[in-house]
Parts: C-alpha cells; sequence; structure tokens
C-alpha cells in the first residue's frame, strides 16, 4: 500500500515457499511478473522481505528484466541462517519450510551457491535489530531480528545498508523501514538516522 501510495505500481506476489525450491519458485514467479513488467513503463524495482531476496537474485540471475532499477531486501539471509543449519536436519524443519528451506543454510551446496550469484545492479538492504523470538535469538549472533542476524544480511555489491530497530516480521510494516525502502527506490541510498 505504501509504495502504491508513493506513486509505484506495484505487484505482490504470494509463492509456495514451504513446498518448492528456490528453482522451482523462479520458475512459478516469472510469468505474473513478465506480465506485469510488459504493462508498465519505466524501471522494474524489487522489494523483497526475509527468504523472498534469495528468490530475488535467483530470479534475477535467470530472467533479469531489460528495465532493471533498484532492488530493496528485508531482512533477507543472504549469508544463510544459523537456525537453518541447526535445524535443517530435523523431520518436522524439513516438513514445515521444505525444499527452499534446506538451502537457507549458511553452508550451501554448489547448487544453491549458482542460483545466488553476486548482485549486479543497485541493492539495498534494511536489517532488522531486534527481536521477539527469545529462543530462536539464542542460536542467532548479535545483533540479530530473531530470525537472521545482521551480518547474514549483508551482501558484497550492495549499494547500501542500514538497520532498523525492529523484528525479523514486522520489518515489512515498521514505518521507518517502509520510509527507507521508498528512499532507496528513489535515490539509490537510504536516509540518514538521526
Amino acid at each position: 500500500m505504501a509504495l502504491g501510495a508513493a506513486g509505484f505500481a506495484t505487484l505482490n506476489l504470494d509463492y509456495q515457499s514451504r513446498a518448492r525450491s528456490l528453482d522451482a519458485l523462479v520458475a512459478e514467479i516469472h510469468p505474473p511478473i513478465s506480465k506485469f513488467t510488459a504493462s508498465i513503463d519505466g524501471p522494474i524495482h524489487f522489494v523483497a522481505h526475509s527468504m523472498g531476496g534469495l528468490l530475488t537474485r535467483a530470479y534475477i540471475a535467470h530472467h533479469q528484466p531489460k528495465r532493471l532499477g533498484r532492488v530493496l531486501m528485508l531482512g533477507p539471509p543472504n549469508n544463510g541462517s544459523e537456525i537453518a543449519d541447526r535445524l535443517r536436519h530435523l523431520g518436522l524443519y524439513r516438513a514445515f519450510f521444505g525444499p527452499a528451506g534446506q538451502q537457507l543454510a549458511t553452508t550451501r551446496d554448489p547448487a544453491t551457491l549458482a542460483l545466488l550469484p553476486q548482485p549486479n545492479y543497485e541493492l539495498g538492504i534494511i536489517a532488522g535489530d531486534r527481536s521477539i523470538y527469545p529462543i530462536a535469538s539464542l542460536f542467532l549472533p548479535s545483533p540479530n531480528d530473531g530470525r537472521v542476524s545482521v551480518d547474514s544480511t549483508r551482501l558484497g555489491g550492495m549499494a547500501d545498508h542500514i538497520v532498523i530497530a525492529t523484528a525479523h516480521p514486522l520489518l515489512v510494516s515498521n514505518r521507518h523501514a517502509i520510509a527507507q525502502t521508498i528512499a532507496f527506490l528513489r535515490d539509490g541510498k537510504f536516509n540518514a538516522i538521526s
């Protein structure tokens, strides 16, 4: 809503993150993205939360739009999740998070690494440093947002990075994160925090 109010045409995609691998998800989201990009003029920006950041990286690597603009990620596990490291061998974790959940580990197999090349586009990353998950935070280096450590969000080649005082699931609705998202999409950098 906030991006639409700021003048951006938007496409909000749901995808079966718990049922498919990243490469299968890329194939799933390609038709609606392709249709959307053909229907609008101007640059094509991406805004993604959590694993959506990895999906965006994989998507752009395979289907980079000709008019690719800027990419903004909120709390992405770019360098994996220490929680996934600890839990990915448990049946309950595998059943709940599916194939893509296996790809969230900090040590990635060659196929997953090939899906996630370093960015060759303007990338901004917003990380959170508060947690509403006290038990999960015990498994993460500090600072973290209860799901992803701040260090894990960083990625070589990023244009800008900022930390917001909020938890992982609240990044998408946090007013500061929203304002910084709009600033990055417009200017390619975040506003200074006072």
